[in-house]
């Protein structure tokens, strides 16, 4: 996997940021929020003595740092290239961070977020909430099939992918008392918030998820 994103602000100023499917090797000196006991998540299995950097962290570090004290609403044109196309799009700083936040998180070599790395794969920059939806599901009952294939017991009710989607939110929100503090701006906070509503709503309301899903895929169908 080889992303590149790349950010034109208002001022003509250009970020570029490069992810791939091997984890950012920590440099120190680190910052102090980038420690593993720095706002540690509460599920995470990695000891300090071994693993003294969050793996997250340090991934998002070089966002963090480009975009801290940047507005979120500002205007950016944003281009994402992978090797198979590419996406450009006029948006908000916000749901461009969201985009990008979300892949480095998963890639980032966490091991709860390493749930998420065969999806990013498969990355959708600038995902609506329904196609978040709409791409969780899928990719879980693939796997699922798959699971079938193999002799296994397979989860056709989706009560694993609630599970593992609590076990996100625990990230994603001990990720947001991380950088809160050093965020000057509001552009990292609201990036980090709208993909937390985006991962909550897999668990809080899936069955409504759903239920509008399945209206709209039935509706298609009908007006055939």
């Amino acid at each position: 996997m080889n992303v590149g994103y790349t950010f034109k602000l208002q001022d003509g100023h250009r970020v570029y940021f490069k992810v791939t499917d091997q984890p950012r090797q920590a440099r120190e000196p680190l910052p102090k929020w980038t420690r593993l006991e720095h706002c540690q998540c509460a599920n995470c299995p990695l000891k300090p003595e071994t693993s003294p950097y969050c793996p997250a962290a340090v991934e998002m570090l070089p966002v963090v740092d480009a975009f801290q004290d940047k507005d979120a609403y500002q205007p950016v044109e944003v281009r994402v290239v992978d090797e198979h196309r590419h996406y450009e799009k006029e948006t908000t700083l916000e749901e461009a961070l969201r985009s990008l936040l979300g892949l480095k998180m998963a890639t980032s070599g966490c091991p709860v977020l390493s749930e998420l790395k065969s999806m990013a794969v498969h990355h959708l920059p600038f995902a609506s909430s329904d196609e978040f939806i709409m791409r969780s599901v899928s990719h879980y009952l693939l796997q699922q099939y798959f699971e079938m294939r193999h002799g296994k017991d397979a989860d056709w009710e989706l009560k694993g992918l609630v599970e593992r989607n609590k076990r996100l939110q625990l990230v994603n929100q001990a990720l947001w008392q991380r950088i809160h503090s050093v965020c000057q701006g509001d552009s990292n906070l609201k990036a980090l918030l709208n993909f937390f509503s985006m991962a909550s709503s897999v668990s809080v309301s899936l069955e409504s998820q759903l239920r509008k899903l399945e209206a709209r895929i039935q509706g298609d169908q009908t007006s055939h």
